[in-house]
């Protein structure tokens, strides 16, 4: 559980990008694309919309893979 539990607490387990990339399901992706470009003002495309969970190994979208400053500070601090 701990693991699906993001470094700035998201629950990775609830995250639509998360079930998107462990269902494979391109037509969730469009959606959340869609939905967080409208939310965020930037165009977000189907290709970003790919995290396996924060904690995790494996892939993550942008924003977690190297934007969010929480999780540096966290990787970085080990």
């Amino acid at each position: 559980m701990k693991e699906y539990i993001a470094y700035c607490g998201l629950d990775c387990e609830a995250c639509e990008a998360r079930a998107a990339t462990a269902a494979n399901d391109d037509a969730l992706r469009d959606r959340v694309a869609k939905l967080w470009s409208e939310l965020n003002g930037v165009e977000i495309t189907r290709e970003m919309i790919n995290c396996t969970g924060c904690r995790v190994s494996g892939v993550k979208t942008p924003y977690c893979g190297s934007l969010c400053p929480i999780r540096r500070c966290a990787m970085s601090r080990g």
